[in-house]
């Protein structure tokens, strides 16, 4: 799913990454400076900067004041990021549904079990890696 979005949205791997981090952080009323994305994605700050330049660029972002700090930015994805990875998300999530509506109950509970368990194996794997 992550690489038909980034596709689709034109950009790569940790700009997609970032995105995804900066809606959380909005959606949790908390927008992030720079220096917290550059921390989450493990960047320098001229890797983050040339990052924004480009989002900003794209249309993806755009950065504000920060509201407790004059001397910083908040980092914030634009209303077209966020309706651009919810189109993406929803065409992808309609055909999910459409091929999981062939299976009978007992077929389903076997795909359920078993994408619980690779779920369970894959964050058990991010929990011993630090990723979030």
């Amino acid at each position: 799913m992550r690489r038909r979005t980034r596709e689709s949205m034109r950009m790569g791997e940790n700009d997609l990454r970032a995105l995804r981090f900066l809606m959380k952080r909005q959606n949790d009323g908390a927008p992030a400076t720079p220096a917290e994305l550059g921390a989450h994605l493990q960047l320098k700050s001229s890797s983050v900067t040339v990052m924004l330049d480009r989002l900003t660029v794209a249309g993806w972002v755009s950065r504000r004041p920060h509201p407790a700090d004059r001397r910083s930015l908040v980092i914030v994805a634009t209303p077209g990021a966020d309706e651009e990875v919810r189109h993406t998300l929803e065409a992808m999530h309609r055909r999910m549904l459409e091929a999981a509506s062939v299976l009978d109950e007992r077929q389903a509970e076997i795909v359920t079990g078993f994408l619980g368990r690779m779920s369970s194996a894959l964050e058990a794997l991010d929990h011993r890696d630090g990723v979030s």
